[in-house]
């Protein structure tokens, strides 16, 4: 009996998703799928010519669904489903880059994004798992980038690595951090009163 008890503590308090948790992330990801082919175009522009890593600062924005639709909807999966639903979403409107690809991009920095809230069972919902899930879909993303797909594979090693730690640094604050800001404020407004987000005074 305590063994039972001791296995339904590890589990995440809620798991089954509602209705409203499945309208809520098809929104999440359909209003970010249009940002990331919006973010799309302005990749073709030399916005970063002194330091050529420093597009990873913009590149993050690709990242922003998986943690906001886990700290909204505070559901196992829901950051993977977010993030590659918004990649769906981009790729039937993209014109710069591939369907496949895109979706690829969606699937593992979702997955990278969900091992975040993972590593704590989906219990804490924190502006530090917040951080930590963006950092981690940020690393995702340099790998794809810079290793997987080499759109970056003619920098020099140094700058290679830069846009890694980059990519971590700004997917923890931008991913992350603007994510969990930004549900704090949504949350101030009452829109999110049907989740636990909404209802918790503090994000923890």
């Amino acid at each position: 009996m305590s063994q039972a008890v001791g296995a339904r503590r590890l589990l995440p308090a809620r798991v089954a998703w509602r209705t409203v948790d499945i309208v809520v992330l098809a929104v999440v990801a359909a209003v970010f799928g249009a940002i990331y082919w919006a973010v799309g175009l302005l990749q073709s522009t030399s916005l970063f010519g002194v330091f050529p890593p420093l597009a990873a600062i913009l590149n993050v924005v690709f990242l922003m669904a998986g943690p906001l639709g886990a700290l909204i909807i505070r559901r196992p999966g829901a950051a993977l489903a977010a993030e590659l639903l918004a990649a769906l979403f981009e790729a039937l409107v993209s014109v710069s880059w591939s369907g496949s690809s895109i979706i690829v991009y969606g699937l593992l920095e979702g997955a990278a994004a969900e091992l975040g809230f993972l590593l704590f069972v989906y219990r804490r919902w924190s502006l530090e798992v917040a951080l930590l899930s963006g950092a981690l879909s940020g690393a995702a993303m340099a790998l794809l980038d810079v290793w997987i797909y080499g759109y970056y594979s003619d920098f020099p090693a140094d700058q290679k690595f830069a846009y890694l730690g980059i990519a971590m640094v700004a997917g923890a604050v931008i991913a992350g951090g603007v994510s969990w800001v930004l549900v704090r404020s949504l949350a101030a407004t009452g829109v999110l009163a049907p989740f636990a987000a909404g209802r918790a005074q503090h994000l923890v």
